[in-house]
């Protein structure tokens, strides 16, 4: 006689989410330059009627939280630490812009390694296409 396997913490997360209801959940990914980019894919995703997650800080600009060069590593790299939960958390992953870094090739990965969906909104720049 076999007994059913325990459920792993993706499958445990998923069947939560079924038992919610809750809509589809989809993470923006991309360089901050293109965070306008982003606003606008939010503004399209929500009125799909999808949760949307995506980067909440744009080091690229300045502000205080990150002006000390020694706070701002240990803050960005938290924050890589962040985005990864939350391409753990969503159903699928919608990259953004027109160019992809090394940051963002490390997200597609990641976020292909767990099996969601990838799609992009300039699909000639899929380094898997």
């Amino acid at each position: 006689m076999s007994y059913p396997q325990p459920l792993t913490p993706q499958e445990k997360l998923a069947d939560v989410k079924r038992q919610s209801d809750l809509p589809r959940i989809v993470v923006i990914c991309g360089s901050t330059r293109f965070m306008t980019d982003m606003a606008e894919a939010d503004l399209r995703e929500t009125r799909a009627g999808k949760i949307v997650v995506k980067p909440g800080c744009d080091m690229k600009s300045p502000h205080e939280l990150w002006s000390d060069p020694v706070e701002a590593e240990a803050l960005k790299s938290r924050l890589d630490d962040l985005h990864r939960a939350k391409i753990r958390l969503a159903d699928e992953v919608l990259i953004v812009g027109g160019y992809i870094g090394d940051s963002t090739r490390a997200e597609i990965d990641y976020a292909r390694s767990l099996g969601r969906p990838v799609r992009f909104t300039h699909p000639e720049v899929d380094p898997d296409a």
